[in-house]
């Protein structure tokens, strides 16, 4: 499953009001060191950013989904590696358990119910 990428509202409505201000006056300067020019690098920065974000997603869900194939793959591998220690040794040998497997003669064995009529 991959992770949601993100979008920005507000980035989306900086676009449409500089988009807006063009029309006003393309080399719109509102004091205070306010002019269009900063306003679109503003914007263009923000962008950027939000692209590498997303393509960093990316990136770690790609990870991520090799990371559980290789898991997938250990795993088996583990499985095999023990069925191959309970067929050289025994299921009842203490190779067997030092392997990680549970001895035949140290399994518990369910307990019956009785059920009594009244």
């Amino acid at each position: 499953m991959s992770r949601r990428k993100r979008l920005s509202g507000i980035l989306e409505k900086a676009e449409l009001r500089a988009t807006s201000m063009v029309s006003i006056e393309p080399e719109l300067d509102l004091g205070n060191g306010r002019t269009l020019e900063m306003y679109w690098e503003a914007i263009n920065g923000l962008r950027a950013k939000q692209q590498k974000y997303n393509t960093l997603l990316s990136s770690v869900d790609n990870l991520y989904n090799e990371m559980l194939a290789e898991e997938r793959a250990l795993g088996e591998m583990s499985e095999h590696m023990l069925s191959g220690v309970k067929v050289k040794f025994g299921r009842d040998s203490y190779e067997y358990e030092m392997a990680g497997g549970v001895r035949r003669s140290e399994r518990k064995r369910p307990q019956r119910k009785t059920v009594t009529m009244g």
